[in-house]
């Protein structure tokens, strides 16, 4: 019987998988010992915890790391804060700083009209301020209108519903800065929707040189990559309306619109405080895609409260972190009173029962 003759290289590719199995197994063997090991030393160690505090006080063991890791990277930092809001210098480490009391509030809050950030001392915080109202209002209504329409369609028995609601919900999954640098390949003046412009026989626009093509941009930027995150919420309410609401009112002769404006709206209220309240908490920390694609600009036409905070407080020079510590505190302020009415309309509200 004559041999195979099989090809040099394919014999090579043969034996380094040979080998490759083998240095796998040889590498196993010890891994998992190692693995084991360690775990009995773990059980031991813990046990011998249990044993000197008590089964009931196991749970501070385990909470002990998250804790540690909070205080660090959380508590601490909101301590250093304060501090800092109530002293000035250019230096920062504190003892090298001294003591300014409300110095840094009142320097942000004096106005000689609120209506006109360039009356203030710190006309820079004040267009900060008024920019974010801007995108607030814009931004969250775009949400609240988009998620619950997206919402509706989504619960509709149509083909391919689960491939759809996998498209909405993708933005949400990329980061800001991903979606920002996407967005500013897209809109640059030589990006593929002024190559698309042009070859239509109409001339270049410079998105994001212009303030107001700016404002809008970001604005829809910061609604496209967030509404999927809401809609799941609206549609989750959604899904909990009994079907026979809508099979009653059919029977008693009521339209779609009518079904949708007295059954569907009252019912999806809940959820509808909720992506209010989430967005709105979202929108007034609006940094990360309008940094990356707008730096502020054009002028501070994009400038945001976050921003403010952050050129003060770090790309400033001298940089100024009591005034930034300062405005961090008022935005935590307005941060803190929109979390108490989060608290209360989801907690005090009484759940429904359609039986």
């Amino acid at each position: 019987m004559s041999e195979i003759n099989v090809h040099p290289e394919i014999s090579l590719q043969l034996q380094i998988r040979r080998q490759t199995q083998k240095a796998i197994k040889l590498l196993t063997v010890p891994l998992v010992g190692l693995l084991i090991v360690l775990l009995n030393g773990i059980g031991l160690f813990m046990d011998a915890i249990q044993k000197r505090i008590g089964i009931r006080r196991m749970a501070y063991i385990f909470v002990l790391p998250n804790m540690l890791l909070f205080t660090v990277f959380s508590l601490l930092p909101i301590l250093g804060n304060f501090y800092y809001a109530f002293t000035a210098g250019t230096k920062v480490l504190p003892e090298n700083r001294y003591f300014a009391g409300t110095a840094n509030f009142e320097f942000l809050l004096h106005c000689d009209n609120y209506l006109d950030p360039g009356s203030c001392r710190a006309d820079l915080f004040w267009r900060g301020l008024f920019n974010t109202v801007n995108y607030v209002v814009f931004a969250v209504g775009g949400i609240l209108l988009f998620s619950l329409i997206t919402a509706v369609i989504l619960n509709r028995p149509i083909k391919g519903r689960g491939f759809f609601r996998g498209v909405f919900f993708y933005p949400t999954l990329l980061s800001s800065v991903v979606v920002a640098l996407l967005w500013k390949w897209v809109l640059q003046r030589q990006g593929i929707l002024n190559a698309s412009l042009t070859g239509l026989g109409l001339e270049p626009v410079n998105f994001l040189l212009n303030a107001a093509w700016s404002n809008f941009w970001v604005i829809f930027i910061g609604v496209w990559s967030n509404v999927g995150f809401y809609t799941l919420i609206v549609l989750a309410g959604l899904q909990a309306i009994p079907g026979t609401l809508y099979e009653a009112a059919k029977i008693d002769g009521a339209g779609p619109w009518d079904s949708f404006r007295y059954i569907t709206l009252p019912l999806v209220k809940p959820s509808l405080i909720v992506v209010f309240v989430l967005s709105f908490i979202r929108c007034v920390q609006v940094f990360d895609h309008v940094f990356v694609m707008t730096g502020g600009g054009p002028g501070t036409a994009t400038q945001y409260i976050v921003q403010y905070i952050y050129n003060t407080g770090f790309s400033s020079n001298p940089p100024n972190l009591g005034v930034a510590a300062a405005a961090s505190l008022i935005l935590g302020l307005i941060l803190l009173v929109l979390t108490l009415i989060q608290l209360r309309v989801t907690g005090s509200g009484e759940e429904t029962d359609y039986a």
